[in-house]
C-alpha cells in the first residue's frame, strides 16, 4: 500500500507514521477508468475513489478494479461522492464529453467549461488543500478554467498539457532513429492542440544534438523526416479517434507518471500545463517544462528557445488566450 511520511514519537523512538495516501479520480469514462487502472496496477495509492455523475457507471468500475486487486497491488477501490475528496492528495479530473471524429479539441470549450463550472466549486471546498490535475480537453483552456473557479494557488492546479504529445513525440523519434525513446529528450510545448510545437534547437538523444548523433552515427539528418514526426506527432489523437473512436491508454499513463512524480516528490521536469503570464499575452495557461514536486508544478527555469520557436509559443498563446478571453469566468 501506499503511504505519505510522517514524524512521530513511540515510547521514546522517533519512527515514520505512514499516512494512506487518497486519490480520487473524478469522470469514469474511458480516460477516467483506465487511469484508475493504472493507479492499480503502480500501488502509489492506498485508497482510490471514484466520482461520477452516472453513479452506477462508478460502482461496476469499482467492483471490475476491485476484482484485480488479489492479482496486483492492495489497494481500496469504491464509488464516493464530492464529498469523499476531502483529504485525497490528489483529485485527477477526467469528466467531460469526449473528442469525436472531425472535432478539434476547442469544440468541446463550452460544454466542458459548463461541467467544469459545476464540479471545480465542490471538489474545492471538500479538498482545499489537495492538488488539482486536469485532464479534460481542452486542457490548457480548463486548467485556467479550474484555477480561476478554486481559488486554488497556481501551483496546485496542474494540467496534463504535453506530456502525452512529448511522448509522443519521443516515441516518433525513436522510431526514427530505431532508438529507446528513452534515449531521446525532445519536447513539445505550447497548447495541447493544434498550435502545439516542438523544441528542434534543443532536442537531443543522450546528450548530443540530434544534427550531432546523426553525424556520429552516419546517418542523413533529414529535415523532412523530422518534420513527419512531428506531424504524427501532432495528428495522433485524430488518427487513433478516426480508428477507435477514443484515446486512453496513453493519457492514463501520463496522468499516473504525474501522480508518481507528485507523491514521490521527485522534482521531475515534465511539459504540464499551468497557468503562467505570459509577455504581451496576459494569463494564460500552456505547456513548458515545469517542476513537480509533492507541493504541485513550478516553473524554476526559462527554456532558451530560438526566434522562430518564441514566435511560434507566442502564437500558440495567444491563440489559448483568445479562447480563455471569450469565457464567463470570474
Amino acid at each position: 500500500m501506499a503511504f505519505l511520511k510522517g514524524e512521530v514519537s513511540r515510547s521514546g523512538f522517533s519512527i515514520r507514521h505512514l499516512k494512506p495516501v487518497k486519490v480520487a479520480v473524478i469522470g469514469v469514462g474511458n480516460v477516467g477508468s483506465a487511469t484508475a487502472y493504472g493507479l492499480l496496477l503502480s500501488g502509489l495509492a492506498a485508497e482510490i475513489v471514484l466520482v461520477d455523475l452516472n453513479k452506477k457507471k462508478a460502482e461496476g468500475e469499482a467492483m471490475d478494479l476491485s476484482h484485480a486487486v488479489p492479482f496486483s497491488r492492495q489497494t481500496h477501490i469504491r464509488c464516493g461522492q464530492y464529498a469523499d475528496c476531502a483529504d485525497a492528495s490528489i483529485v485527477i479530473i477526467t469528466a467531460g464529453l469526449n473528442q469525436k471524429p472531425g472535432q478539434t479539441r476547442m469544440d468541446l470549450v463550452k460544454s466542458n467549461v459548463a461541467i467544469f463550472q459545476e464540479l471545480v466549486p465542490q471538489i474545492a471546498h471538500y479538498a482545499p488543500e489537495t492538488i488539482l490535475l486536469v485532464a479534460t480537453n481542452p486542457v490548457d483552456v480548463l486548467t485556467y478554467t479550474t484555477w480561476k473557479l478554486s481559488g486554488f494557488p497556481i501551483h496546485r492546479v496542474i494540467g496534463s498539457g504535453t506530456t502525452l504529445d512529448t511522448a509522443r513525440f519521443r516515441f516518433e523519434l525513436g522510431q526514427y532513429y530505431n532508438i529507446d525513446p528513452q534515449s531521446v529528450h525532445a519536447d513539445i510545448i505550447g497548447e495541447h492542440g493544434d498550435t502545439e510545437l516542438p523544441v528542434w534547437s534543443l532536442a537531443s538523444i543522450s546528450g548530443m544534438p540530434l544534427k550531432d548523433f546523426c553525424q556520429q552515427s552516419s546517418l542523413k539528418y533529414d529535415n523532412d523526416g523530422m518534420q513527419q514526426c512531428f506531424l504524427a506527432t501532432k495528428n495522433a489523437a485524430y488518427d487513433i479517434i478516426q480508428r477507435k473512436g477514443w484515446t486512453d491508454k496513453g493519457i492514463a499513463t501520463c496522468l499516473v507518471r504525474i501522480v508518481e512524480t507528485i507523491l514521490r516528490d521527485e522534482d521531475t521536469l515534465l511539459t504540464v500545463s499551468t497557468v503562467r503570464s505570459y509577455p504581451g499575452v496576459g494569463h494564460t495557461a500552456f505547456s513548458v517544462p515545469s517542476k513537480v514536486t509533492r507541493d504541485g508544478a513550478f516553473q524554476t527555469f526559462e527554456l532558451r528557445l530560438d526566434a522562430e520557436e518564441e514566435e511560434q509559443l507566442k502564437k500558440s498563446a495567444e491563440s489559448i488566450s483568445s479562447v480563455i478571453s471569450s469565457l464567463d469566468l470570474p
